[in-house]
């Protein structure tokens, strides 16, 4: 099994082109969505969150359920859920605009030891910034790396990081406790305060991780390890947004390593070429159908098979 940690939210997005256009309701959140990926994709996937017993809580638990993921792991409680409003730009990427005082993610508890089925642990976004759920979540990523996989997307959102310098050196404290790191171009260059991603990457490999996936939008997609980079091209798809992009790309990947048996960060460093263009290319094609279509809505695994010409 694989459990996902962090927060759960709503997205307020956009669904017309007036200036004060009304707002729909999506489910989301980035490790929330990184979890339905990997059950949508037949992957046995528990939840680790706290969640509001709101009518928009109801919701995400529905979700996750119809996604085949395991809540076994998920708390419950009266406050509110996060809200996120979401702002499309015309190349349909998003912005956002957080609604996070006192709601329920932010109030998690340490869960102790994860079962004893998990292989690997998934951390990143809102839930590793805002305490003091932050810190329950750290505590429980530098626990589980003594004897899992531990993967780090920390989806920067940086609105709400009130003391950049701090963030960023609490990032470069967790790298030697991440098996496995991705991270957006973007948030690479913030995370180092600019430079070339390449060679930012190559920095915290010598820090830890086995390997670190960069998503680069339009770009596609590398994985730079201790011993080369391997590069795969951006699938051409007819962008409706990009939200739970870069959420996908974790999932499908995260599935791409159950499925070959490579969850743990020495089979990892042994992966081979053809292995990373496989893998890589596989969450490329998860996170453009998510492109395709409104909201965050990964693929199911019948619908990656057709698109990967299975």
């Amino acid at each position: 099994m694989i459990v996902v940690a962090g927060e759960a939210l709503v997205d307020m997005v956009p669904v017309g082109d007036d200036e004060l256009t009304p707002l729909a309701p999506k489910l989301g959140g980035g490790p929330y969505n990184v979890a339905v990926a990997l059950g949508r994709l037949d992957v046995p996937t528990g939840f680790l969150s706290r969640v509001s017993t709101d009518h928009f809580g109801e919701q995400l638990i529905k979700r996750l359920h119809a996604s085949q993921v395991a809540t076994d792991l998920v708390q419950r409680g009266p406050e509110n859920t996060t809200l996120a409003v979401v702002g499309l730009a015309e190349d349909g990427s998003a912005r956002y605009s957080f609604y996070v005082d006192g709601t329920a993610d932010r109030l998690v508890e340490d869960p102790g030891a994860l079962p004893a089925e998990t292989k690997a642990v998934s951390f990143g976004t809102l839930s590793l910034v805002l305490e003091p759920g932050a810190s329950v979540y750290e505590t429980v990523l530098r626990r589980e790396s003594k004897r899992l996989l531990t993967v780090l997307d920390p989806n920067i959102r940086a609105g709400l990081i009130h003391d950049p310098g701090a963030y960023r050196a609490r990032f470069r404290s967790w790298l030697p406790d991440v098996g496995l790191l991705k991270a957006s171009v973007e948030d690479a260059r913030w995370l180092a305060e600019d430079g070339d991603v390449i060679e930012i990457a190559r920095t915290w490999i010598s820090q830890g991780p086995a390997a670190v996936v960069l998503t680069k939008g339009g770009d596609g997609l590398s994985v730079i390890t201790a011993t080369g980079q391997v590069d795969v091209p951006p699938v051409k798809v007819d962008v409706v947004d990009t939200i739970g992009a870069g959420d996908t790309v974790q999932g499908a990947l995260l599935a791409w390593l159950h499925d070959h048996d490579a969850l743990s960060a020495e089979k990892i460093r042994g992966l081979s070429t053809e292995e990373w263009t496989a893998a890589l290319t596989y969450a490329g094609a998860a996170a453009a159908i998510t492109c395709s279509r409104a909201g965050a809505e990964p693929p199911f695994a019948s619908e990656l098979t057709a698109a990967l010409g299975g």
